[in-house]
């Protein structure tokens, strides 16, 4: 029975929490307010015992000071918000607040009961009370806090997240202020690699080695590592990351240093880490010269203006003040979509062109009226297996796309024209890969010839992100609870963030001279095996295999498409040299005589034309004989010219 008793007091308070939990928040705020009259009176009946040491007759002077104080106090109050704050959430800046009102309602308290002073009210009494009224309000709140705080914390799931953070510097104590606040996280302590920090306190937790994160988790029963490191390098990153997931613990992160300067770090900024932020290597700040070169108060055109890497092309070349930025894009959505975001730039001229590359008259019409400096040549089908299943398609695109729009470039003198081109065009397997390499014989033999145009390419891999990417369908198909599915266990790709690629390109235009290949530092491959696990294991979730066969999600073997290489390469020959810029090689490669290339063009155009995809594809393995497959004889009749 006893037990019983002390069941049902306990649970008194906590009911009463919940039912003021439940009060519209107009009720709220009415309850607060005489909850502060009843303190405010109660304030200076206490003030007069306190002052004449003994209990204060209840007589008009004590009504008169006390309607004074309450006449003092609310405007005050109700001024500084004090019916704002939500007392579950009440802390530090609440209190400061608190303390705020208290003096402001103290001044002219303290004007009229001690300088001018109130009959049967000793003076004194407007010293007294002011102090007594700070502890009341504080006070209450405080309580209030405690007893709604844990009722709405079981509501929302406390304590959902039992987290570390990692980093003991400013933005991981930025982190942990907003953190405190929160119902579902429960910040556990502190990780820093400096061993003079271990073992100290910080805001009232203790910091850890990281080497202890293992015993801490079975120990402390820790859910989430928060990554407090908005300066770290990518190796660092990975390094922490590879650390933790071995333990099974999530990992999220903050924003970049500029958010945490600008005190930007917000719960809703926590997000997971982006295994774009692991790959590759440390992106290279890009060469501002080279970068306005050939765009500061100039007219640009960029074909495939709405693709992946067309429109950030477009982003980081608005940055840079252009007189004129000509979008061309076949695809309506896709020209809408870049046209809308770019035309919130009021400084540049923006024109959307719908329209193909292999259009000649519509790409005749738009180039002479608007007299492009240089052109970004972006517009290709890229994506394997659908250009292999539409060769006819690919090749009137990619390759007979690019010499419709740069012989335009060549005809009205044109600068610079810049073929943004692939790995895959490096003895390629498939005909998306061949017709992007067809494209650049196609530049390489233009540049020969007497033109004012200096026609160059560049070639670079994967890029995250991109709408081929395997990235985000790696992490729709982890959202969907898998399979993740994959080609070949043994597949590695080289991978650029998209920003970086497309500063990359705009730079060897402003190094172009006429006809090299640039080729652009990809860093270290990586096995796309390796990419997938990972990204599943960043999720917080196991891999199912043969040795865990209780994991989450099964990566999925499918077999190689049709024309897809186990890996990729970025130069022909052995021949590269460096440039001006360290991430930038550039190369001179064999290629074939215009009048050679342009006859089999014509030939490639009327096949295309005529929807013969068989004859076309073996012209097109003549003109490509790096284009292997089983069945493909290289032609000894076409001569390439040795660079």
């Amino acid at each position: 029975m006893p037990q019983d008793n002390q069941t049902g007091t306990g649970a008194e308070p906590e009911n009463f929490a919940r039912l003021l939990l439940t009060l519209p928040r107009p009720v709220k705020r009415g309850l607060a307010l005489a909850m502060d009259i009843v303190l405010v009176a109660a304030s200076v009946w206490l003030a007069i015992n306190l002052r004449i040491g003994a209990l204060p007759e209840l007589n008009a002077p004590l009504a008169i000071a006390v309607g004074i104080a309450v006449a003092c106090a609310l405007p005050a109050f109700i001024t500084m918000g004090l019916y704002r704050v939500i007392f579950r959430s009440e802390s530090g800046p609440a209190l400061v607040t608190v303390l705020r009102a208290v003096c402001i309602s103290s001044v002219p308290f303290i004007l009229i009961i001690t300088l001018i002073g109130i009959d049967g009210v000793p003076r004194t009494v407007g010293l007294i009370e002011p102090p007594i009224l700070l502890l009341f309000i504080a006070g209450a709140r405080a309580v209030i806090h405690r007893l709604l705080a844990a009722p709405y914390k079981a509501r929302l799931g406390a304590d959902r997240y039992r987290v570390l953070i990692y980093g003991a510097g400013s933005a991981g104590q930025q982190l942990h202020a907003n953190l405190y606040r929160s119902p579902q996280f429960k910040v556990l302590g502190f990780l820093d690699d400096d061993p003079v920090l271990h073992g100290q306190m910080l805001r009232g937790e203790q910091i850890f080695s990281p080497s202890e994160l293992g015993a801490l988790r079975d120990r402390l029963g820790v859910t989430d590592i928060l990554l407090a490191l908005p300066a770290a390098t990518r190796q660092k990153r990975a390094e922490i990351v590879k650390r933790t997931r071995e333990l099974r613990l999530r990992v999220r992160t903050i924003p970049s240093l500029h958010d945490i300067a600008v005190g930007k770090v917000t719960i809703a900024d926590l997000r997971e880490i982006d295994i774009a932020e692991l790959l590759g290597r440390e992106a290279v700040a890009p060469d501002q010269t080279l970068l306005s070169r050939n765009v500061l108060g100039k007219t640009l055109l960029v074909t495939g203006a709405g693709g992946s890497i067309g429109s950030e092309l477009c982003r980081q070349i608005v940055l840079l003040q252009p007189r004129k930025l000509v979008l061309v894009d076949n695809s309506e959505y896709a020209l809408y979509g870049v046209h809308a975001e770019l035309s919130r730039n009021l400084e540049v001229e923006i024109v959307p062109v719908l329209g193909s590359v292999a259009d000649e008259p519509r790409m005749a019409a738009v180039i002479e009226q608007h007299r492009p400096h240089t052109i970004f040549h972006a517009a290709a089908y890229k994506h394997v297996p659908l250009v292999e299943s539409n060769p006819l398609e690919g090749i009137l695109n990619n390759s007979l796309g690019t010499l419709v729009v740069a012989e335009i470039a060549a005809r009205f003198e044109v600068e610079t024209f810049v073929l943004v081109s692939t790995d895959k065009a490096v003895r390629p397997t498939n005909v998306m890969g061949a017709t992007k390499r067809l494209a650049e014989l196609i530049l390489q033999a233009l540049a020969e010839r007497e033109t004012k145009t200096r026609f160059c390419m560049v070639r670079f891999g994967n890029v995250l992100g991109s709408s081929g990417s395997v990235v985000p369908l790696f992490r729709r198909q982890i959202l969907d609870g898998g399979p993740v599915t994959l080609t070949h266990k043994d597949i590695i790709r080289y991978f650029m963030t998209i920003p970086e690629a497309a500063q990359l390109v705009i730079q060897t235009g402003a190094m172009a001279e006429g006809g090299e290949v640039f080729v652009l530092d990809m860093g270290e491959p990586v096995r796309i095996y390796d990419l997938a696990r990972n990204m599943i294991e960043l999720s917080g979730l196991t891999v199912r295999d043969e040795t865990f066969p209780d994991g989450d999600i099964e990566i999925l073997i499918t077999g190689l498409r049709p024309g897809e290489k186990l890996y990729e390469e970025l130069l022909i020959g052995a021949n590269s040299a460096p440039t001006s810029h360290s991430r930038i090689q550039k190369a001179h490669e064999d290629f074939l005589a215009w009048d050679t290339l342009s006859r089999e063009l014509e030939v490639l155009r009327k096949l295309v034309r005529e929807q013969d995809a068989e004859p076309a594809i073996v012209v097109l393995r003549r003109l490509v004989p790096e284009y292997f497959k089983s069945d493909v004889v290289a032609d000894a009749s076409l001569e390439y010219r040795a660079v």
